[in-house]
């Protein structure tokens, strides 16, 4: 007989991941917070779209900013790749329909 646990199921791994995210995100924030003051909402709305991978990488990059100025072209860059392969998706779709 096939034994599943809760802790092999896609809605575990799903939540265990959103709740790294979310915590990843907190600790970031409250990085920021702390050696540059208060971080905007648009900038925190910003952080909170990244997925875990990029999150990982912000957490060592702030050791380098100087100031929150310096984490505006930081996430910029990283949100341009992060929508670039929905645009090529969806150009692929709109040619093969074509």
């Amino acid at each position: 007989m096939l034994e599943i646990t809760l802790k092999h199921t896609m809605t575990f791994q799903d939540i265990k991941e959103e709740g790294r995210e979310e915590a990843t995100v907190a600790l970031i924030i409250r990085q920021l917070t702390k050696r540059f003051g208060e971080v905007p909402a648009q900038m925190r709305a910003s952080i909170s779209s990244l997925p875990l991978p990029v999150l990982e990488e912000l957490s060592e990059a702030l050791l380098n900013f100087t100031s929150l100025a310096d984490l505006q072209p930081w996430l910029e860059a990283r949100l341009r790749v992060a929508q670039r392969p929905e645009r090529l998706h969806n150009t692929d779709i709109a040619q093969s329909n074509d």
